[in-house]
């Protein structure tokens, strides 16, 4: 796809074409304002079953979404709800119920609950989704149940293999994002 698989956030956001054709057509690990993740489009029912594999997990996944509107059409929002989308963008990933099960690929939200988790980074990764209009899955990079990753030296062997592009900048000494599940009633799950 591409001939070099690690380039920094200068070079991808140079290169707009670049990171469509990624987003459209292959699996990259970039940074938020959090941890690093693993991310490919949210509608690409075939990209994110790899993902999935690749993670060697069966829930859920979150998306980076492009904007505040994408969230309001696409998912029920109450009053709590937007009091929290207001906070956005920042840290934290919000649990919402999804009324368009068309915004992002089924193998993407909770089938049983119809939720899907919704984040909007304070983060230039969150203007590469805006950019293109794209929802894209943001999961931590490591194989479930393993430490997520900080940096290069740190990163799976078999998930850096299987990559299509990894965006690095470093050491990133942040820790995932607070879970705010805005359902039935609000809770907040801090992850360290």
């Amino acid at each position: 796809m591409i001939s070099e698989k690690i380039i920094s956030n200068t070079e991808l956001l140079m290169n707009t074409s670049l990171y469509q054709r990624i987003l459209k057509q292959g699996i990259f690990i970039t940074p938020t304002d959090t941890v690093y993740g693993i991310s490919c489009d949210a509608t690409n029912k075939k990209l994110v079953k790899k993902v999935r594999k690749l993670k060697q997990c069966k829930q859920p996944f979150s998306v980076i979404a492009p904007t505040k509107k994408w969230v309001r059409e696409n998912c029920v929002i109450n009053n709590e709800a937007e009091k929290w989308l207001m906070k956005l963008p920042g840290p934290y990933t919000l649990i919402l119920k999804l009324k368009n099960k068309h915004a992002v690929s089924k193998e993407v939200y909770n089938k049983k609950d119809k939720t899907i988790g919704i984040r909007i980074p304070d983060h230039w990764i969150t203007d590469v989704a805006k950019k293109i209009d794209t929802p894209f899955i943001t999961t931590t990079a490591n194989i479930n149940g393993g430490n997520y990753m900080t940096s290069l030296d740190n990163l799976n062997t078999e998930i850096k293999n299987k990559v299509d592009l990894i965006i690095s900048i470093g050491i990133k000494k942040g820790h995932p994002s607070t879970i705010v599940h805005l359902v039935n009633e609000e809770k907040i799950i801090e992850r360290k």
